[in-house]
């Protein structure tokens, strides 16, 4: 086994570590997301098996470095930069609050009536009303909101969702 390390360590630690560079590089532009998000967040995951491996083969010097000030330093800055990126969403504040934008706009679409749904579809309150109810969304009414009505018919918001979105292609 420590062979094992001491062959591989280095070598799978770069290697993982250029697919993580690039696929970083490539999220960071919004350049193939589908293709890469999984690839760099599961070899990521995968890149601590060999950095593990890395940390056991050369433990001594390893260990030396946190004897120096540039180790403190450079801990610090990176925990400070984690910090202030992770500090609006920890605390709810700034612009990038609320986590996903698409998310966010089914909640506020999820909190509005069939009647202000509706003009979105070019439909009336009513017609959304009837189009749910033969969709199977039977607590469907012009007042109450879509979270209500999905909730009071026993589905998903997500649903409704999509049901929204098939009425929408009808049109």
């Amino acid at each position: 086994m420590l062979s094992f390390i001491s062959r591989y360590a280095t070598p799978l630690t770069t290697g993982l570590f250029l697919i993580s560079l690039i696929s970083g590089i490539a999220l960071f532009f919004h350049f193939g997301t589908g293709a890469f998000r999984g690839m760099h967040e599961w070899l990521s995951m995968v890149l601590m098996i060999p950095v593990v491996m890395h940390i056991w083969k050369n433990w001594r010097p390893f260990v030396s470095y946190f004897k120096r000030l540039p180790m403190a330093l450079s801990l610090f800055a990176c925990l400070a930069a984690g910090l202030a990126f992770s500090w609006p969403s920890l605390t709810g504040s700034g612009s990038g609050a609320g986590g996903n934008p698409a998310i966010a706009m089914v909640s506020l679409v999820a909190a509005a009536t069939p009647v202000e749904v509706g003009q979105l579809l070019s439909k009336s309150g009513d017609e959304l009303v009837t189009d749910l109810k033969s969709e199977g969304f039977t607590a469907a009414t012009p007042s109450k909101s879509l979270n209500d009505i999905a909730a009071e018919s026993g589905k998903s918001v997500m649903s409704l969702m999509a049901t929204l979105s098939q009425l929408k292609r009808a049109n």
